[in-house]
């Protein structure tokens, strides 16, 4: 275990603990950290209501995307559990290929589809449908999110389905039950702690997305993971970034616990 306990501590442990010391200093005169000076300063400023604002933003964005991925996502999964064995390894590669590009690239594809001469609003200007305003709003950053996240919930709620038991599906049937009563009473809650992964998976992700809202959005929507970018990178006030990232930490490890805590209960009641 000693090569993964080292690998943990250095590449994540160890840069948690010093975000979290950071919170403590004062920003330097010309940026930085001030380590003669110790403050709680920055923790009183990530609860102005400003910021908030923010918060509850990127809250609200990565709650849609999340929502959207999980709908798209289960009907993909539960599509490819149901296909021929042989057919289930390509459809995954298929789900998976997204990846095997870069995130940039896969982000500036989106832009040249949404632009206002780009193929989507071309295509339906051609039948009297457009151009729409597709690119630089709301709806271009949930969309890049939803696509680059959807692969997460995907592979998640394969996983739980393969797990199942069939013969729980079969003896619904035997008592009567029709296809969509076995899937509310039988498939859907037994599958449920992979879509709980999934769904934490997206909505962590999405939330500490800076990418995705700066290209797509124009810059015209800032989420909790553009602030701590400007913070580190434009303001040089690594003791508040630091405050804003530790903020973010706990939120994670929220959601970990919350989603390990239901996947163990619904194990248990299985």
């Amino acid at each position: 275990m000693l090569p993964g306990l080292f690998w943990l501590m250095a590449l994540m442990v160890l840069p948690c603990l010093l975000i979290f010391g950071l919170i403590f200093f004062e920003r330097g005169i010309y940026g930085g950290i001030d380590w003669s000076a110790m403050t709680l300063e920055n923790i009183r400023r990530a609860f102005d209501p400003l910021y908030a604002v923010i918060l509850w933003d990127s809250f609200r964005i990565a709650g849609l995307a999340t929502a959207i991925a999980l709908l798209v996502g289960y009907p993909a999964a539960y599509a490819i559990s149901k296909a021929p064995e042989k057919a289930q390894t390509a459809l995954l590669f298929l789900a998976i290929l997204p990846f095997w590009t870069n995130y940039l690239i896969r982000t500036y594809a989106w832009i040249v589809l949404l632009n206002p001469a780009g193929l989507i609003n071309t295509a339906l200007a051609s039948i009297g449908l457009g151009p729409w305003p597709l690119l630089y709003n709301e709806f271009a950053v949930v969309l890049g999110l939803v696509y680059n996240y959807t692969p997460f919930v995907i592979l998640a709620i394969f996983a739980a389905l393969q797990r199942l038991d069939p013969s729980y599906a079969e003896a619904s049937r035997d008592l009567g039950a029709t296809a969509a009563t076995t899937f509310w009473r039988i498939t859907l809650p037994l599958t449920a702690p992979g879509v709980a992964a999934g769904a934490v998976f997206v909505f962590v992700l999405s939330i500490g997305n800076f990418i995705t809202p700066d290209l797509l959005g124009g810059g015209k929507f800032q989420m909790a993971g553009n602030l701590i970018y400007d913070q580190f990178l434009t303001a040089r006030d690594w003791p508040f970034g630091a405050t804003l990232s530790a903020g973010l930490i706990i939120i994670m490890l929220i959601l970990l616990f919350a989603q390990a805590l239901f996947s163990r209960r619904a194990m248990g009641e299985r």
